[in-house]
């Protein structure tokens, strides 16, 4: 990497000190952002900038359009939701992200989230650190997850994962939801594809949730899906938010319309004892509540820190950017990048 390289790296309070270290000693100038920065002070700081490093922070098209020396946006993590896709490919600025670093790290805290719902363990060790003991009453009775039922919703390298768990693992029955995975390639994930959404969840004992975040699956768990789960099962969510619409989920549960809920991620972020939407959660010993950190283990951060350093040399070093999602909001760009597994534009990668 050259001298004289500017690059920006928003939501500073994940920390990814190999990264920094390297883009240092490379004689980079690197500035940090803290993930509340307004947009205007993002548009002062990647105005001269060659490279925008971000995780959650909104990147918009005001921001992308004042960015003149701007060679690629990195993503360091999976969901490309905040990232103004088309405003970046208007301008030719390549868009990647960190799609494989963590699929079995999150799979594992969706599954441990799921084992903690169904053996009733955050109920159970709050009465053991208040009371010192429990003794077997009805009030404790767990379950098992032998026998039953797990909906996948979003069937993609995570839900794969959370799948084979779940199978091979513990020997549910795992049912699949997703429009664009074939039948076929369920099948061979140990998965039973299921066509219509309301129908899987009226036979599912879990529910976990995989999917990205797009147009289609924008408030996909709302009302009318709720009222279709039995009472007593629980949902799991790992990927977004805004994939399900958090009042009905809220309503689903004050009213016992489902059994309880494991939630690493939120709409709004951080959530909070008080003020905000969901803040009624943390009263009740049915729901786990995770601060969006399931992808957060030292090997999946080890991992995501070498290919950030990877993009970024790509980046620097006036290579193509190297595209490992299936999203087609990133196998549609046509400047700048090449396709680990080939693309609708590039058709099957080599090798």
């Amino acid at each position: 990497m050259e001298n004289a390289i500017k690059i920006v790296r928003t939501d500073r309070e994940l920390e990814c000190p190999e990264v920094d270290s390297a883009l240092r000693a490379s004689g980079a100038e690197l500035v940090l952002l803290a993930e509340s920065v307004s947009e205007a002070e993002l548009i002062d700081a990647v105005r001269d900038a060659d490279l925008l490093l971000m995780c959650y922070t909104p990147i918009t098209a005001n921001v992308i359009n004042n960015a003149a020396k701007l060679k690629a946006i990195i993503k360091y993590g999976v969901g490309i939701d905040a990232i103004d896709i088309d405003a970046a490919k208007a301008r030719r600025i390549p868009v990647a992200n960190i799609p494989e670093y963590a699929e079995e790290t999150v799979a594992e805290g969706a599954f441990a989230m799921m084992i903690a719902l169904a053996k009733q363990l955050v109920p159970i060790h709050n009465a053991m650190q208040q009371d010192g003991w429990a003794w077997p009453e009805s009030r404790w009775l767990g379950g098992d997850i032998a026998g039953k039922t797990l909906g996948i919703i979003g069937v993609g390298r995570i839900g794969r994962s959370m799948a084979r768990m779940a199978g091979a693992g513990f020997r549910a029955q795992v049912l699949g939801y997703d429009p664009y995975v074939s039948e076929e390639a369920m099948r061979n994930a140990g998965i039973t594809k299921v066509e219509n959404l309301r129908y899987m969840l009226g036979r599912c004992d879990f529910v976990s949730v995989h999917c990205v975040l797009n147009d289609d699956s924008y408030d996909l768990m709302g009302d009318a899906e709720f009222d279709c789960m039995k009472p007593t099962a629980f949902l799991i969510n790992t990927c977004r938010g805004a994939v399900v619409n958090e009042q009905a989920m809220l309503d689903a549960l004050k009213a016992g319309r489902i059994a309880g809920a494991g939630l690493d991620v939120y709409c709004q972020e951080p959530v909070a004892h008080s003020g905000h939407a969901l803040s009624e959660l943390y009263a009740m010993n049915n729901v786990i509540l995770m601060p969006h950190l399931t992808f957060y283990t030292r090997e999946s951060m080890q991992r995501l820190e070498q290919e950030i350093l990877e993009r970024c040399r790509e980046a620097l070093d006036g290579k193509p950017l190297r595209i490992k999602s299936q999203d087609p909001r990133l196998l549609s760009q046509a400047h700048g990048v090449s396709f680990a597994y080939g693309s609708p534009i590039t058709g099957p990668a080599n090798g």
